[in-house]
């Protein structure tokens, strides 16, 4: 095999007796699926990279796990990576050699993963959830409209800030705490000041 790590030989020496033969089946099918593939230690674990991350692998007590950084990415005709859990970076599990996948399967996954790093495929970005702008009471909604420095301030916060006012605000029990709470929102916000400004960095 080619480009070998001493740190992954180190790494696959100082595992449990029944993990060794596993993780060196899984190297060397690994580098016959790729022999360009660069071994290397990432937190703390072997990866093998190809234009990126292409699999990695790690020991722990019971079990063995592995996992095809585009995992997602893949056309999984064998059915490997068929549930979530398997599909996510170390998420298929074996215990033993006899729990692998047969070499000629492993080595396809290995080439298609390289393949899709080499022709620069990249993983989609999570989509990100709209934020919902906060609720605002009728209270703080009244005294907003009658101070201009105050609801210009409200209206610069961010969705988050805001939220820290409204519910502070709204967890009050008694209807003194809240009038006391909405006054010193008022007056804060009137100084340009959010909530928890004390721990905001300067």
């Amino acid at each position: 095999m080619k480009n070998t790590s001493l740190e992954v030989d180190a790494y696959i020496d100082d595992t449990p007796e029944f993990a060794q033969p596993i993780l060196k089946r899984l190297r060397r099918l690994i580098h016959k699926g790729c022999p360009q593939i660069v071994e290397t230690i990432k937190w703390g674990v072997p990866s093998f990279d190809h234009h990126g991350i292409v699999i990695g692998f790690a020991a722990f007590k019971q079990h063995v796990g592995f996992g095809f950084w585009k995992a997602k990415l893949l056309s999984d005709p064998h059915g490997l990576l068929k549930t979530a859990q398997q599909a996510s970076v170390m998420g298929v599990k074996v215990r033993s050699v006899d729990d692998l996948p047969d070499d000629a399967i492993l080595v396809e996954y290995v080439r298609e993963a390289a393949l899709l790093n080499e022709q620069g495929v990249k993983l989609p970005k999570p989509k990100r959830t709209a934020v919902k702008p906060p609720t605002v009471p009728e209270d703080l909604q009244a005294l907003l409209k009658k101070n201009a420095k105050a609801r210009a301030t409200f209206e610069t916060l961010s969705p988050s800030c805001r939220c820290e006012y409204i519910e502070w605000i709204t967890e009050a029990k008694q209807l003194s705490t809240r009038q006391r709470r909405l006054a010193t929102t008022l007056e804060w916000l009137a100084e340009g000041k959010s909530r928890n400004r004390k721990y905001e960095r300067k």
